[in-house]
């Protein structure tokens, strides 16, 4: 395995993932899930300019390696990634470092949402927001006011 886990305290978690043009696109894919069960990321080609949206057609299958997505040639590197990270801040890291144009999706009960509308959540609370609309599973944050779909109804 090319990444490392790191658990900064009880509560919050670090990844150091290692890129590089020949891994497998689903091992990148594990390593993410590993940490973020409730998160699943997908890569894209030449999506250059993120936009709110790629499309399904352009999505890399899993078993192809990361060099496939590569909107230009980089080198081999790392990519660090914490619970603090919001969604948008990854996905701008994926395609600033490494020229990867990727997408996180959420996963609510069972079907997998883009998360374009609450890009700006930590990665922490997006997971968190999956797990509990999944298998019902509260957390200690429950009541973050930056939460809309939580709090929507209160108003």
């Amino acid at each position: 395995m090319n990444t490392r886990y790191f658990l900064l305290s009880l509560n919050t978690r670090y990844m150091r993932m290692k890129i590089f043009g020949e891994r497998p696109i689903n091992e990148v894919q594990e390593d993410f899930t590993s940490s973020y069960p409730f998160l699943k990321i997908e890569f894209f080609k030449n999506g250059a300019v993120r936009q709110d949206r790629y499309p399904a057609k352009q999505k890399i299958d899993h078993q192809q390696k990361l060099k496939n997505a590569w909107h230009w040639k980089h080198d081999e590197g790392y990519l660090e990634i914490k619970d603090a990270m919001s969604v948008l801040e990854l996905e701008n890291a994926f395609i600033d470092q490494f020229g990867l144009s990727a997408q996180v999706y959420r996963k609510s009960g069972n079907v997998w949402l883009e998360t374009t509308m609450t890009d700006n959540w930590t990665l922490k609370q997006q997971n968190d927001h999956g797990r509990e609309i999944s298998v019902g599973i509260k957390t200690i944050n429950d009541n973050d006011n930056n939460d809309y779909e939580l709090t929507r109804d209160e108003h």
